[in-house]
């Protein structure tokens, strides 16, 4: 209760107005001490497999017994994840008394939500600072709050895509402004980028850092992968690695856990060994990315059929979650709840011949959910029938199922959050 009203006074602070600037959390971070700069950090900026990429960090490191201070965004489930330390998720009072002491130091001056909670986790690392610290930065990262950092040991560009356009004029929605935005300001150090969706992409993000002096490690051009039945192997210029396949679910996996593994072994000092590596990758902790549920209330509505859940939500997450369901021998039923703001069409074409079933709801508790009448009226796939529930319940009991059928519940972080709480 402490800390629900602590976080409802400090969403009353945010402006009326928001302007892309990094002013007002670079003055409440001065106040503070300015905490991130005795930090060791490692930015994950991008679009899609950021989450993932840092969950696979965090395993190899855990298996090497170096901790971990990790920021991320959104929560899935509870605000609380966005604050790690020392590997552990922070408790409800601790968090309440840390954001109460930086509520204190504020004064009431207007500030975001999100540059508030950025300003609070580095408040929080200075107690851990000799852990490694992993940032994920929020909304593109020029004027993103976590961009107030003055090194870092890494900045890691994970698969970059179309999304969150509404942030940005209308003759700016482009991919090249996207890529700008999230490239152009990065730090002097080691720079990681992760496969991308094409060359035209990769082409665009090594012209944009063109300039910068950084170390430059690019898929392909420095690391590489492959896989084969049974097996995951990794090469770069320190040598090949043969590896188990990895405990996550989706071949595109293997992107992020390949950047991970770049990563650590560019950075001569942490002294990860091979073997670390090996069983860091048995080990990633996951969730709302292509997560199975294998129990609890929303599970035993189906028994023996199995449920998933994912938070995928633009383009790029929309078209590897296909070629998932692409690898499966069996009938797909999809539950399907958007935001407001996202390219629904879009979206929902990367699964045009293969799904069985589409059933839209609503996203509880989110107001700029679009609604499912909305939805459904909006959404164009030949061929497919189109039903629509208001419960994320009803809309798995109204599915009928025959052996080896699964159901996936997608097309927001949010909705992945309310089904992982419901369960």
């Amino acid at each position: 209760m402490k800390l629900q009203k602590i976080i409802e006074r400090l969403q009353k602070l945010h402006p009326k107005e928001i302007d892309l600037s990094l002013d007002r959390v670079q003055n409440l971070c001065k106040k503070l001490g300015n905490p991130q700069e005795n930090l060791d950090c490692i930015s994950i900026i991008g679009t899609n497999g950021k989450y993932s990429t840092i969950q696979a960090i965090k395993a190899i490191l855990t298996e090497a017994k170096i901790n971990c201070n990790i920021y991320t965004s959104p929560h899935i489930q509870k605000i609380n994840e966005r604050f790690v330390y020392n590997n552990n998720e922070i408790e409800d009072d601790d968090l309440a008394n840390l954001l109460s002491e930086v509520e204190e130091i504020n004064n009431n001056e207007q500030i975001t939500f999100f540059e508030i909670l950025t300003a609070t986790f580095f408040y929080g690392a200075k107690k851990f600072a000799n852990n490694i610290t992993l940032v994920e930065t929020g909304l593109f990262h020029r004027f993103d709050a976590t961009n107030i950092l003055k090194k870092n040991l890494a900045s890691i560009i994970t698969t970059i895509g179309l999304d969150h356009l509404d942030w940005l004029p209308k003759n700016e929605q482009t991919i090249d402004k996207i890529i700008f935005e999230k490239t152009s300001s990065l730090l002097n150090s080691n720079i990681i980028i992760s496969k991308q969706a094409s060359k035209n992409i990769l082409d665009k993000i090594k012209s944009s850092i063109k300039e910068n002096k950084s170390k430059k490690i690019i898929f392909n051009d420095h690391y590489n992968y492959s896989i084969n039945e049974n097996n995951f192997f990794y090469e770069d210029e320190f040598g090949n690695l043969k590896l188990p396949l990895p405990n996550l679910i989706g071949q595109f996996q293997l992107t992020n856990i390949s950047a991970a593994i770049a990563t650590v072994r560019n950075l001569k000092n942490l002294n990860i060994t091979d073997k670390q590596i090996k069983k860091g990758i048995t080990k990633i902790k996951s969730i709302a990315r292509l997560q199975e549920i294998k129990n609890g209330k929303l599970k035993n509505l189906i028994k023996n059929n199995k449920l998933f859940v994912d938070g995928s939500h633009n383009p790029l997450g929309a078209k590897v979650l296909a070629d998932y369901l692409d690898t499966l021998n069996c009938k797909k039923h999809m539950i399907l709840g958007m935001m407001l703001n996202k390219d629904h069409n879009e979206y929902i074409s990367f699964f045009k011949g293969k799904i069985n079933s589409l059933t839209i709801i609503d996203i509880p508790n989110q107001e700029n959910a679009i609604g499912r009448n909305e939805l459904k009226n909006k959404l164009k796939l030949e061929g497919l029938k189109i039903n629509s529930k208001p419960s994320i319940q009803g809309a798995i009991s109204s599915i009928s199922l025959k052996d080896n059928e699964i159901i996936l519940i997608t097309g927001s972080l949010y909705l992945a959050g309310e089904v992982l709480n419901l369960n």
